[in-house]
């Protein structure tokens, strides 16, 4: 439990942020699973275009602090080799 009124403070802050971090996680989780959706449909154009909007997507979330840069490169990575090899 917080002693100070600061402490206090922090505690509602970090809530906050918190919370705002959860949203924005989970809205990139969302467009990730829509870009897997159409890897396993087997729909390439809609696998690139999904891809595209979750890159930016990522890279937004990795701006604000969400992610680590190397993080969402490496899921970006995978993805795009993932829909790369749906044309072999």
């Amino acid at each position: 439990m917080a002693n100070t009124a600061s402490a206090e403070k922090m505690v509602r802050k970090i809530a906050r942020r918190t919370a705002v971090n959860k949203a924005r996680r989970s809205r990139v989780r969302t467009y990730v699973k829509k870009v897997e959706l159409a890897i396993t449909s087997g729909d390439q154009a809609a696998a690139r275009a999904a891809l595209v909007t979750a890159e930016s997507e990522m890279m937004r979330a990795v701006s604000k602090g969400v992610f680590h840069k190397n993080t969402s490169s490496r899921k970006v990575s995978r993805l795009s080799a993932r829909i790369k090899a749906m044309a072999a």
